[in-house]
């Protein structure tokens, strides 16, 4: 009697679940790489592109039908991303942030300063009513000397010193009753005078631009008080390298 032939055995399928452990870990591992303070859209396109340049690194097929990564390739997509210009100065100006924010933090409690950030870089805004009198150019010293020592010496960190600064002014929408044909001219000198102060403190004033916007960049409406007082304000930028 003829023995019967046995189907032949199905193959494996444990190497999916290795397999989706290996994309979780993957995924884990790009999600930590990603910090919205510190990488912008800039970064994430070089990413990207990096990524892209090594999707061949998953072209190996395995017997079963699956792919797995060429040997090393892991590492060399590790090292393309890390070595990026742009993710070590997007580290760089993350961290800037952060010291910021704790070296002024005295300040922010005291709504003197605030520290945020934007497309442009990191944004140091100086309150104007406690840098300026309504309407005037000049500053008060006696009240932000200590302020200014503590942004100039902040300003040549190793972190930030070789990057490009810019002070922009602002004004409320209130007609100027002072020596200044308008708010153009308000605003543009409030930020020259603030870098004076800087460059006298010891920063580059190479480094710096001054830009002046009138009352046509209000943070907050300019129909209260409070809104206006928001709106009077010089804005200290840290430039990211898309912006100069």
């Amino acid at each position: 009697m003829a023995k019967e032939k046995k189907e032949p055995a199905k193959p494996s399928t444990a190497w999916q679940g290795t397999y989706g452990d290996m994309i979780t870990l993957m995924l884990c591992f790009f999600v930590m790489l990603y910090d919205p303070s510190e990488v912008d859209v800039t970064q994430l396109e070089q990413i990207s592109s990096s990524i892209s340049i090594q999707t061949d690194a998953l072209d190996t097929p395995t017997p079963t039908g699956g792919r797995s990564l060429t040997a090393g390739r892991l590492a060399d997509l590790g090292n393309t991303i890390n070595s990026l210009p742009s993710v070590e100065k997007g580290k760089s100006l993350g961290l800037a942030k952060k010291k910021a924010i704790s070296i002024f933090a005295p300040e922010i409690h005291s709504a003197k300063i605030t520290v945020s950030s934007d497309e442009r870089g990191i944004v140091i805004t100086l309150a104007s009513d406690v840098f300026f009198e309504e309407g005037s150019a000049e500053l008060n010293i006696d009240e932000t000397r200590e302020i200014l020592l503590k942004l100039s010496k902040f300003f040549q960190e190793p972190e930030i010193k070789d990057r490009r600064f810019r002070i922009e002014g602002h004004t409320d929408n209130n007609q100027v009753k002072s020596i200044y044909p308008s708010n153009w001219e308000l605003s543009v000198a409030r930020a020259v005078n603030v870098l004076h102060y800087l460059s006298d403190f010891g920063v580059d004033e190479k480094r710096f631009s001054v830009a002046g916007y009138s009352d046509t960049r209000p943070m907050f409406s300019n129909d209260s008080k409070e809104g206006q007082a928001y709106n009077r304000r010089v804005d200290i930028i840290i430039l990211d390298d898309g912006h100069f």
